[in-house]
């Protein structure tokens, strides 16, 4: 089962097909349900505390106190832009199927068209399912959002602020929009016809950001003395705030993408209370067998680590298989974090990469497991066996990866022939706070 994310208007096209779609549109419900209007609302709230505060202060707690506004700025910076973004053309290329300009290029299934540019044809009364389309719009851009906003968590500390916001807008434009129009519009859109099981952004959040992120990192380059110098988190309150912020909001991203008050979106809650549980419990486990004592930094991350795993799969794996893909993802994640780093050589600041990238591929792969009746989820497809599900959840990982590290490699590059992408030796040494924005977060 997959989430309807496509709009569903209610308002009639013009020319011949009138007469045919006509007797279908009078059977369309012409209000809103008012019990998934207000879960809905509910949701989009939550997803947008998921980013303020909540990932601010999560990345903000994690880097040294220098960086801490530099930080807290990106977050809430690249919130406002994208909101805007979203309205003159996000909404439109990554859910319109109705003005497919794209299409006269071959383009159809990768992008979206032009016909609500600025949300032109979003009216009080149109309607996506049961729900007011403007709440739809809403609830997307909130996802739009989170997305890049994970990313800085890669770079975080050495990246100067215009650049950022220049790669945000080309990132955002260029791989998040076409990742969400391939998954999410319906009918059409490449993933969407392949079968792909995404229910809340396992392809189009985590691992196009922690791709995105991974790139990001190797071309901006490591921090000044990584990885011989400590760089601590300053602040471990603020992370496990943010990581429990996070947790609360993830319900409204997950439980909410069901799109209704219902018993998809209860069973979602469910197992992405058990998912985030079990994966918590695994890096504790995991860390404290390796180096005999468990960290509050271990177990909040571990948290994360569930958080994104789970999130494709919410809405069709059962309790025992979050138990899972929990599990597996605290343990991956993990070693992602605290050794294929380290041994690649690739500075990720707060491990962007290492908790949503892996973590959205092992959610993403164990969707198309977990998903099966017998093991518990709602069933596959008729005729489509655990393997064939799993090789199209592994050609969609395999498209986003490449898709989103081209672009992100494209466009810094891009950006970096007009401006420096990092602040410099002094700069740095300096903290961003003063350097970039002429602020302190402590005034000691």
């Amino acid at each position: 089962m997959r989430c309807p994310r496509a709009p569903r208007r209610f308002t009639l096209p013009v020319g011949g097909l009138l007469a045919l779609i006509a007797p279908l549109a009078q059977a369309q419900p012409q209000s809103p349900d008012s019990g998934d209007t207000a879960w809905l609302l509910v949701a989009t709230a939550f997803v947008l505390m998921m980013i303020i505060p909540g990932l601010a202060l999560f990345y903000g707690g994690l880097v040294r106190s220098k960086n801490i506004l530099s930080v807290l700025m990106q977050c809430f910076a690249i919130t406002a832009l994208v909101s805007l973004l979203w309205v003159f053309y996000g909404y439109s290329l990554a859910f319109d199927t109705t003005g497919m300009v794209a299409g006269e290029f071959g383009l159809a299934s990768v992008i979206g068209g032009l016909a609500n540019l600025g949300l032109i044809g979003v009216g009080r009364d149109a309607l996506t399912g049961t729900i007011p389309e403007s709440l739809f719009v809403a609830f997307q851009l909130t996802f739009a959002a989170i997305t890049p906003a994970l990313i800085v968590g890669a770079f975080a500390e050495r990246m100067r602020f215009g650049p950022l916001l220049a790669f945000v807008t080309l990132w955002f434009t260029f791989s998040y929009l076409p990742i969400a129009h391939m998954t999410w519009a319906g009918p059409g859109g490449l993933f969407w016809d392949w079968g792909v099981l995404d229910f809340a952004g396992g392809t189009v959040v985590h691992i196009n950001a922690g791709v995105a992120g991974l790139v990001a990192c190797l071309v901006v380059g490591a921090r000044r003395g990584w990885p011989h110098q400590p760089m601590p988190p300053h602040n471990l309150g603020y992370t496990v705030i943010g990581a429990s912020l996070l947790w609360v909001g993830w319900f409204g991203f997950n439980a909410g993408s069901a799109l209704a008050a219902n018993g998809s979106a209860a069973m979602a809650l469910l197992v992405t209370q058990i998912a985030t549980a079990a994966a918590a419990l695994a890096w504790m486990a995991i860390e404290w067998r390796l180096h005999g004592k468990a960290s509050v930094l271990g177990i909040a991350t571990g948290a994360v680590a569930g958080l994104v795993a789970i999130t494709p799969a919410a809405g069709s794996a059962g309790p025992l298989g979050a138990i899972v893909i929990g599990g597996a993802s605290g343990v991956l994640c993990f070693l992602a974090a605290a050794r294929l780093k380290r041994r690649l050589g690739y500075d990720d600041s707060l491990d962007v990469f290492g908790v949503h990238g892996v973590g959205g591929i092992v959610g993403a792969l164990l969707t198309g497991v977990f998903a099966d009746a017998a093991l518990g989820g709602v069933g596959l497809a008729e005729g489509v066996s655990i393997g064939k599900q799993v090789l199209a959840q592994a050609a969609a990982i395999s498209v986003t990866i490449v898709w989103s590290a081209l672009v992100a490699w494209l466009s810094l590059r891009l950006i970096a022939l007009f401006s420096p992408l990092r602040v410099d030796a002094e700069g740095e040494t300096e903290g961003l706070d003063l350097s970039l924005h002429d602020e302190r977060g402590y005034n000691l």
